[in-house]
């Protein structure tokens, strides 16, 4: 399993503290030293939406302004691949799935 994030976020924080509650492994990406490509960001998007994906209520968006550019979904995944910080947190590689934000009930699901 394959966490990614970054370890000052509110969210990774929880799924990592739950993880380690219940004496799950995982591998972490730190979004801030390994910048993650557009290869990978299509990879996950077979499995989720861009909706999911792209953190349109957090600072970086705001501070971008990318509200006013209006983006088609082509140009939300340049953005996510160019800007990390776009991406919400934390995604979850997990056998065949991934699971996007942290969402106890579904974490007691998938991973108990």
């Amino acid at each position: 399993m394959t966490v990614y994030g970054i370890k000052t976020c509110g969210s990774v924080r929880k799924a990592l503290k739950f993880f380690k509650e219940h004496n799950i492994e995982y591998d972490f990406v730190d979004f801030k030293k390994e910048q993650v490509d557009e290869a990978k960001i299509r990879e996950w998007l077979k499995k989720t939406t861009i909706e999911k994906l792209f953190n349109n209520r957090g600072t970086k968006y705001r501070t971008l302004k990318l509200k006013d550019l209006n983006l088609d979904e082509e140009g939300k995944i340049e953005w996510l691949a160019k800007e990390n910080m776009l991406i919400k947190r934390p995604v979850i590689e997990y056998n065949d799935k991934l699971i996007v934000g942290f969402d106890e009930e579904l974490y007691r699901d998938v991973f108990l």
